[in-house]
């Protein structure tokens, strides 16, 4: 059994990554901001399979402060650091974002050097590398990196790509001889752990809740959350992926309007809110002029980014699941558990 300490444990990615590994005969441990959430945390994990969770222990820890960070890591052979604020509204001062994600990355990797951790597995976002480019651009592979003064980057994708900037630059000036990999997910999806819904599972619950009144002409390229965990742990032994950024993403990308489609033709009643009818480019372009939220999605209407898988599937053996399955999934489990308007006492 391998030591593994997994950060936010209580995230939706985190959480499955933790599943994963405990399935897999790991002992994990794993962060959180608060012990007062470790039952609750044990409970999700149970609701969604595991049998036995006598070997995962938990270790209060925040980004923003050195406290619990060295226990957290002692005796660990491996870190799988996922946790980072997510902010994907506008905020004020874009600080209140990016300082935490990238002190808080450092922060670990300190710890896990002077621990004597082996490798680190990082969760950076394709936000580090699809975002600010032009639409001429070709495929988008682990070479490219986000244009921070581009159009559409917001405060979320500044700090995935400023934290994962400083994480190599620190393992390569100070990590003595650590090993990091980083983990760039395109927008993941896939079945909801607990309660909470999170990261791109927002875009399946506003468009089950009727509150996107039509789609804007987007693009987006996905990947379901099981498939994303596999890969966080596959890059955590495999020989190859130490030193390399690693593009996690199912296939080429999906029209907005087809994400809908497919869960009305699915869902059924459940479904019923959800909207038929697509935005022109004039519209959404005006809104944007009024509303941040949407500054981000007029700048790529229209854009289908293509996202090179070659790396992940030669380096780490992994092979994704369709993106509609994780669009399926998602929509399911919040329909089950009741977490959206229109499937609440709806069967699936």
């Amino acid at each position: 059994m391998t030591n593994v300490l997994v950060t936010g444990g209580s995230g939706f990615i985190a959480g499955h990554v933790v599943l994963r590994l405990l399935e897999e005969g790991h002992r994990v441990r794993t962060t959180v901001r608060s012990l007062g959430k470790e039952k609750a945390l044990r409970a999700v994990l149970a609701d969604a399979g595991l049998a036995d969770d006598s070997a995962l222990s938990f270790v209060a820890a925040d980004l923003t402060s050195d406290a619990g960070w060295a226990e957290a890591v002692a005796g660990c052979e491996y870190v799988i650091h996922v946790a980072s604020p997510v902010h994907l509204q506008k905020v004020e001062n874009e600080d209140d974002v990016i300082v935490p994600a990238r002190e808080g990355t450092l922060r670990v990797l300190r710890a896990a050097r002077d621990a004597g951790v082996r490798r680190v597995v990082l969760t950076s976002a394709f936000h580090a590398v699809g975002f600010g480019h032009p639409h001429t651009h070709g495929t988008f592979t682990e070479d490219d990196w986000s244009v921070l003064d581009g159009p559409g980057i917001d405060a979320y994708g500044k700090s995935k790509t400023l934290a994962e900037r400083a994480a190599w630059d620190f393992v390569a000036a100070e990590g003595r001889g650590m090993e990091l990999v980083a983990m760039l997910p395109v927008a993941v999806m896939g079945p909801v752990m607990g309660s909470a819904i999170s990261g791109s599972n927002h875009v399946v619950q506003r468009i089950l809740d009727g509150e996107m009144p039509g789609y804007p002409n987007m693009y987006m390229p996905i990947v379901d959350v099981r498939d994303v965990a596999t890969a966080h742990v596959l890059a955590m032994t495999a020989p190859g992926a130490a030193g390399q950024r690693i593009l996690v993403a199912s296939g080429q990308s999906i029209a907005l309007k087809d994400v809908g489609a497919l869960l009305k033709s699915d869902l059924g009643d459940a479904a019923k809110r959800v909207p038929t009818r697509t935005l022109s480019d004039f519209v959404v372009k005006l809104a944007a002029r009024f509303n941040p939220e949407f500054k981000s999605v007029a700048a790529d209407l229209g854009f289908v980014k293509r996202v090179s898988t070659e790396k992940a599937r030669a380096l780490l053996g992994w092979e994704p699941r369709p993106a509609q399955d994780a669009v399926v999934a998602a929509g399911r489990s919040m329909v089950e558990r009741s977490l959206v308007k229109a499937g609440r006492g709806a069967a699936v």
